[in-house]
C-alpha cells in the first residue's frame, strides 16, 4: 500500500519542487503566456461548469425520479465521454460542429465558427466535464428521502419550495461533489481541446496546452503551468473533504432534521422565516379543545366496547 502511495505521490512532489526549488517559478510566473493561460483556463473552466450544471441538473433529477423510455441508452451516451479517449471527443466535435462537419454548414449560414475558438475550449470541456457532474447528482437524487419531499407538501409547501429547500438541500452534497470533479477534469483537459480548438496563444491555449507547448521550447513555463495544474486541483480537492469532514460544515449547514427542513419550506412557500435553525415548533393547544378531545375520544372507546359486549349498558 505505502509503496503505490510513493509511487502516486513522489513524481508529483517532485514537479512542484523543481517549480518551486528550482527557481521556474521566479523566472516564468510572471510571464505573459502563463498569465495568459492561467486567465482563459479559469475563465473557460467557470462558463463549462455553469452550462454543465444548468443543463445537467434538470436532466439528472429527471434520471434518478422519472422512467423514461430508453433510460439505458441515455444513460450510457452520459457515461461514454467518460471512457472515450480525449483525443476522439476532440475529433467528434470537430466532426459535428466543424466547418465541414454534419452541423457546420448550418452555424456558418448564421454567422457562427465554433472551431479554433474560445467557444470551442469551453465545448470540449463540457463534453469531458458534464457527465462527472450528471452522474454524481444523479446519484444525490435519487438517495433523497421521499418522505421528507412528501412531510413538507403536507405541511403546505409548493413543489418549488420542495425542491428547493428540502430536495437541493439533502442532494447538496452530490452536487458539490459533482461539480468539483467536473472542474478538476475541466482545467485538466487536453486531448479534445487541442483537436477541437486548437492551440491558439491567448485564444485557445489553456494551461494543459501550454504544458505541452512550453515543453519543446522553454522547460521553466512548462513545469511551472504544470505545478499550478497540480496545486489547483489538489487543493480544491482538499479543500472539499476538510470542509465536508468538519462538524456543522460544508453540505451539513442548515436544518438538521426532517422536522426543520419541512419549516424551511413551509415558510419559504409563505415568504417568511423559519424559527431558529429551521426546527419545527409545536402547534399551541386550545386547553378546552384538547378536553374536548378526550371526552370525544373516551365517547368512542366506550361506545365500541359496548358494541363488542366488553361493557354493560349502564341502567
Amino acid at each position: 500500500g505505502l509503496l503505490l502511495v510513493a509511487f502516486l505521490a513522489l513524481p508529483i512532489v517532485a514537479l512542484v519542487a523543481r517549480a518551486v526549488l528550482g527557481g521556474a517559478v521566479a523566472a516564468e510566473a510572471g510571464g505573459s503566456a502563463v498569465l495568459d493561460a492561467v486567465v482563459l483556463s479559469l475563465a473557460t473552466t467557470a462558463a463549462s461548469l455553469g452550462l454543465a450544471v444548468a443543463l445537467g441538473t434538470p436532466l439528472a433529477y429527471l434520471l434518478a425520479r422519472r422512467r423514461i423510455p430508453g433510460a439505458a441508452v441515455v444513460e450510457a451516451s452520459l457515461d461514454l465521454p467518460v471512457v472515450l479517449p480525449p483525443a476522439v471527443a476532440g475529433l467528434a466535435l470537430l466532426l459535428l460542429l466543424g466547418r465541414q462537419g454534419a452541423l457546420g454548414g448550418a452555424l456558418e449560414a448564421v454567422g457562427l465558427r465554433l472551431p479554433f475558438t474560445t467557444a470551442a475550449v469551453v465545448l470540449a470541456q463540457l463534453f469531458v466535464a458534464a457527465p462527472l457532474y450528471v452522474r454524481s447528482a444523479r446519484s444525490g437524487f435519487a438517495a433523497v428521502d421521499r418522505d421528507a419531499e412528501d412531510a413538507a407538501r403536507v405541511d403546505g409547501a409548493g413543489e418549488w419550495a420542495v425542491f428547493r429547500e428540502v430536495t437541493l438541500a439533502l442532494a447538496r452534497p452530490s452536487l458539490e461533489a459533482g461539480m468539483v470533479m467536473a472542474w478538476a477534469r475541466a482545467l485538466g483537459e487536453f486531448g479534445a481541446t487541442i483537436m477541437f480548438a486548437g492551440n491558439v496563444v491567448g485564444r485557445t491555449q489553456t494551461l494543459p496546452l501550454l504544458v505541452y507547448s512550453a515543453f519543446q521550447s522553454s522547460l521553466d513555463a512548462s513545469v511551472v503551468a504544470a505545478a499550478i495544474l497540480v496545486v489547483a486541483a489538489f487543493g480544491v480537492l482538499l479543500a472539499v473533504r476538510l470542509v465536508g469532514e468538519r462538524p456543522g460544515g460544508g453540505p451539513r449547514r442548515g436544518p438538521r432534521s426532517l422536522a426543520g427542513l419541512r419549516s424551511v419550506a413551509v415558510a419559504a412557500e409563505a415568504g417568511g422565516e423559519p424559527d431558529g435553525d429551521g426546527a419545527e415548533r409545536e402547534p399551541e393547544r386550545d386547553p378546552d379543545a384538547a378536553r374536548d378531545g378526550r371526552s370525544t375520544h373516551a365517547a368512542a372507546t366506550a361506545g365500541e366496547a359496548r358494541r363488542d359486549g366488553a361493557l354493560a349498558p349502564a341502567g
